[in-house]
């Protein structure tokens, strides 16, 4: 089985800009530079032979570059206290047109639709199950970075991603790589 999904990798500059935040969260579990990523279609696990399918339909993908910016930070809120902390993205709209043409593209090729509302981020911190995060935790850290923003960057690919979850942590590999005409 593969553990496949959709994503950016943002520019260098933009990374470290993120990286610089990482801080100051008591039980954080921050990112590496290598697992930033914004995600623009999640997959989940699937059989050697729907994987060559995902990847066939993503390379059908048109989409024309458009320039994206940091914006804000937040966190999401889950029953089992795991409340990742996030960079949001700039504009929603293309993001959402995008995510919504890479869904279309998979439901072609037998997988279900995307069931969860797609809100563009990065996540920068996960916390486990055991460390003690609670929203007075990640407020003051959400408070000092509210205001970030970046300069604008441009989308002008899209990867497809596998996700191996081991003893170190979990680790992403690229696939296949789609630019923005459809070409690798």
């Amino acid at each position: 089985m593969f553990r496949l999904f959709v994503a950016f990798r943002p520019p260098a500059a933009i990374l470290d800009q993120l990286l610089a935040l990482m801080e100051g969260v008591t039980g954080a579990r921050w990112q590496s530079k290598e697992q930033l990523h914004l995600t623009l279609r999640y997959i989940g696990d699937v059989d050697r032979h729907q994987a060559e399918d995902v990847a066939t339909a993503l390379q059908a993908v048109r989409f024309q570059p458009f320039s994206i910016k940091l914006s804000g930070v937040g966190n999401f809120d889950h029953k089992d206290q795991s409340r990742p902390i996030w960079a949001g993205v700039n504009p929603i709209h293309g993001l959402n047109d995008l995510h919504k043409k890479i869904d279309r593209a998979f439901i072609r090729t037998g997988l279900e639709p995307e069931s969860r509302a797609y809100i563009p981020h990065i996540t920068l911190a996960r916390f486990g199950a055991q460390s003690g995060n609670d929203k007075a935790d990640v407020r003051p850290w959400l408070h000092v970075n509210e205001g970030l923003c970046s300069a604008p960057f441009v989308l002008d690919h899209i990867a497809l991603l596998e996700s191996d979850i081991g003893k170190d942590g979990v680790r992403y590999q690229e696939v296949m790589r789609v630019d923005c005409a459809g070409a690798q």
